[in-house]
């Protein structure tokens, strides 16, 4: 229930936004009209119409992309046409069936005196088609939950009620624009010049939605004011991350749970395709990782030492591969990262979150303790608490009738980004640089998937971050289009990292690095050298900053010599 109010909300704001424009003339060309019969079945129509567009193009593969393409483009067509039968009567007469019946459906009342609301639905799903709203924090998250857990009723339900809350907003507009046009229309001939006008509007808002000014022009345009209310929003019903589990040493721990079908993997590493029947009587942890993720690298030593010390005394891990973006659920790019990290004991590729929904889980990384019987009886999220992981992998292995165990706790000495973070609470938090989810930007509005010059400002905050040069921002990435683009942060921590990628022909892209405008010197990472030069040459998180002392307050710099790079996240340590 608070997730479907936080959604409507969201909708609610977006009359805030500039993104609104285009198809706000769409809602005044009925405004003269009964507003339950004309006014409610419209938007009714425009929220149905953006709840299924968004779930197909969130879940949904290329072919969903190329559909609701061709359907904004006959919507453009028939709300072209809206507007020229606004403009003109005459006009509307002389075109030929069916586009004037319809056109005339859309725009005029019946003989009989009434309104088809049938009408009104189907220009609310032309308009449907057509809205693209600026994705704020609340839709972002919406549609990374929908491409995360797939297509369901749910994804769609929540959908709904954000164009619903839109369509609350619109409602009012409209009614308030309908006593407005009313009032107009009792003036001498004010309601033939308001007809036209209205059919002006209506045509502008499909020359800005064909050339893509809803998604350009007008998203650089969206008020930031409307974001920190969002994110406001989402911050005061986020629910705290589960306790974990304080169960003292020897102590009965529950049953959580059974282990659930590993079925749903797309691909096995490392080992034949194994189920939960086939792991009775072995001691099992699920390690759900991705290869980008930080938390994930840095627990990665201690579950592959606890995989090499107990492997004789029947404990099976198994890596479970839940990918966090795209790239990540590249087959090749997952094998070259088992192959780099040293994970040698069995990994399940889950790109369709199978195995995670499963488990419900919602971590990365999130550790699963199952007995011999096939029971979960313990769980941890996140990176620590290792000398109590132990305990509880000894203790399920006893309990398995295990004897001789190996004594002392896993000291696997991890180096590089493998490391321990530094534990310094006031480090810079995970920032991602794709709209979808980007906080802390300083360099204006962002324009959504279209090419802009950014320039970075002479000063930023800390934990502000900026653009500079010709990038095309997407929703989990930015791509730089022109050699000398720059992305500069003010940050805290002992450690910065970048999740970076090539092109997508593959060629290197060479980047400099500069730590509050100089060479970082000693305070390279393991993925550039002392003069702070580096190579991008596969998509993966690269270690950029490794402060020798402290983990004070500094300013990074990288700037891409070649074009191409997409820069998706940055970490810290």
């Amino acid at each position: 229930m608070i997730v479907l109010i936080l959604a409507y909300l969201g909708g609610v704001l977006t009359i805030l936004s500039p993104c609104i424009l285009p198809v706000l003339p769409f809602v005044f060309a009925r405004a003269d009209r009964p507003f339950l019969r004309s006014g409610l079945p419209m938007l009714l129509g425009l929220a149905v119409t953006f709840a299924l567009v968004a779930s197909l193009a969130a879940v949904g593969g290329g072919w969903a992309v190329h559909a609701n393409q061709y359907g904004r483009w006959i919507a453009l067509v028939v709300l072209g046409l809206l507007g020229l039968t606004l403009l003109s009567t005459h006009l509307a007469e002389w075109l030929a069936r069916p586009f004037v019946a319809l056109g005339n459906r859309l725009s005029q009342r019946s003989e009989a005196g009434g309104d088809s609301p049938l009408a009104a639905v189907g220009l609310g799903v032309a308009t449907g088609l057509l809205w693209a709203p600026c994705a704020g924090p609340i839709l972002g998250l919406l549609l990374t939950g929908a491409a995360l857990k797939g297509a369901s009723v749910q994804t769609t339900l929540l959908l709904f009620t954000y164009a619903a809350g839109a369509a609350t907003s619109l409602a009012l507009v409209l009614l308030i624009g309908g006593k407005l046009f009313a009032a107009m229309k009792r003036s001498l001939g004010a309601g033939e010049s308001l007809r036209k006008l209205l059919g002006a509007l209506v045509l502008a808002g499909v020359v800005a939605i064909a050339l893509g000014a809803d998604t350009g022009v007008l998203t650089r345009l969206s008020l930031g004011g409307t974001n920190r209310l969002e994110q406001g929003l989402i911050d005061s019903v986020r629910p705290a991350p589960p306790p974990q589990p304080v169960v003292q040493a020897g102590a009965a721990l529950p049953v959580e749970g059974e282990l659930p079908s590993l079925a749903g993997a797309t691909r096995w590493f490392n080992s034949p395709p194994l189920s939960a029947q086939s792991l009775r009587g072995k001691v099992v942890l699920v390690d759900f990782w991705t290869y980008s993720c930080i938390n994930c690298i840095r627990s990665l030593p201690y579950v592959r030492a606890w995989a090499d010390k107990y492997r004789d005394h029947g404990l099976v891990v198994i890596g479970v591969h839940a990918p966090e973006f795209a790239f990540e659920k590249d087959e090749g790019n997952v094998a070259k990262a088992i192959k780099d990290l040293g994970v040698d004991y069995p990994v399940a590729m889950d790109n369709d979150y199978a195995i995670w929904q499963g488990f419900n889980n919602e971590y990365w990384p999130a550790h699963y303790f199952i007995d011999a019987q096939g029971r979960i009886r313990a769980h941890h999220f996140g990176e620590g608490e290792y000398q109590h992981s132990e305990d509880v992998i000894r203790q399920l292995l006893a309990e398995a009738g295990q004897k001789n165990l190996p004594g002392g706790y896993a000291q696997p000495g991890a180096g590089g980004a493998e490391a321990a973070s530094s534990g310094d609470a006031q480090r810079s938090s995970e920032t991602y640089v794709g709209y979808a989810r980007a906080e802390g930007f300083a360099g204006g509005a962002v324009a959504h998937d279209d090419s802009f010059d950014y320039h970075a400002p002479t000063t930023l905050a800390v934990n502000q971050w900026t653009l500079d040069g010709r990038w095309t921002v997407h929703d989990e990435n930015a791509q730089l289009d022109r050699a000398g683009g720059r992305i500069v942060y003010r940050f805290r921590g002992r450690d910065l990292h970048l999740v970076l990628g090539p092109g997508a022909d593959g060629k290197p892209v060479r980047f400099r690095v500069r730590i509050d405008g100089k060479a970082p010197g000693a305070d390279h990472g393991m993925d550039i050298d002392a003069d702070g030069n580096g190579t991008v040459d596969s998509q993966r998180l690269y270690q950029l900053v490794r402060q020798a002392h402290g983990t004070g307050e500094r300013l990074f710099e990288i700037e891409f010599l070649d074009p191409g790079v997409h820069a998706y996240a940055f970490t810290f340590g």
